[in-house]
């Protein structure tokens, strides 16, 4: 299985502290180690980095943690394959345009047999369940509205077509237009909010404490989504078995 990292946040924020735990997953302190990927929402631009090697050995994700870019919106992955051989081709996350918008898209789990009919200009170009349910997911959507709807409509559309997928298998994933960021658990997610006041976080996956009050703002929130916690002192709250959360702003919305 692989594993997921979501942040939606207040104003733009860098995820050194969350990436830099989550890498060592990817073949270090987990065997997640078939490849990576992050994307970073800038506005309606967007930053993806992908490779095929595992996550903590790459320079390039070393990189990222040394220096680091600032977004409302983070969709990372660390992937352990099972369906689809390790290629750049199958690194998560996956990307597309809609609506003239990016959409990030990253799973984990597995969809047994899933092979939808897509008929639309929605098509993998890798080999993976994972990239087949993300076209078909948008190709549904864009069935179901003519232009970008707002952010309760989209979860409403969502909520009608997920079950089409899970029934082919586990659906974890992260999902976002860069002005939301949209998360299903199927088995396991875990989420927090980082806001005022602020406390301090020690990553389990690496020596590293930070206090996020001499870092941060009152006004600075950030929601951290993510398969397992990455910190042994903070109120991480699971999600319930096949749950979507939608975050706007550093917040879920009501369901």
């Amino acid at each position: 299985m692989c594993q997921l990292l979501g942040l939606n946040c207040a104003t733009p924020t860098d995820a050194s502290f969350s990436f830099t735990g989550f890498c060592q997953r990817g073949g270090n302190t987990a065997e997640h180690a078939d490849g990576w990927g992050i994307a970073f929402f800038e506005g309606r631009g967007l930053r993806l980095f992908v490779e095929q090697e595992s996550a903590a050995q790459s320079p390039m994700a070393q990189f990222l943690q040394s220096y680091p870019l600032k977004s409302k919106n983070i969709i990372a992955h660390v992937r352990k394959a099972t369906m689809g051989e390790v290629a750049l081709e199958n690194a998560h996350p996956f990307t597309r345009e809609l609506w003239g918008r990016n959409w990030v898209f990253a799973h984990n789990g597995d969809l047994k047999n899933y092979f939808p009919h897509l008929h639309r200009h929605f098509h993998p170009v890798g080999s993976t369940d994972s990239e087949r349910a993300f076209c078909w997911l948008l190709q549904e959507l864009s069935k179901s509205h003519a232009s970008l709807p707002s952010v309760a409509e989209l979860t409403l559309t969502l909520r009608e077509l997920l079950p089409q997928v899970r029934r082919f298998g586990s659906f974890n994933f992260l999902l976002s237009n860069g002005e939301a960021l949209w998360a299903h658990c199927s088995t396991e997610l875990h989420y927090l909010v980082r806001q005022h006041p602020f406390a301090q976080a020690t990553l389990k996956d690496q020596d590293w404490t930070v206090n996020f009050a001499e870092l941060n703002q009152p006004g600075e929130r950030a929601a951290v989504i993510v398969t397992a916690p990455l910190t042994h002192d903070e109120p991480w709250q699971r999600f319930a078995a096949d749950e979507l959360k939608v975050f706007v702003d550093g917040l879920p919305l009501a369901n």
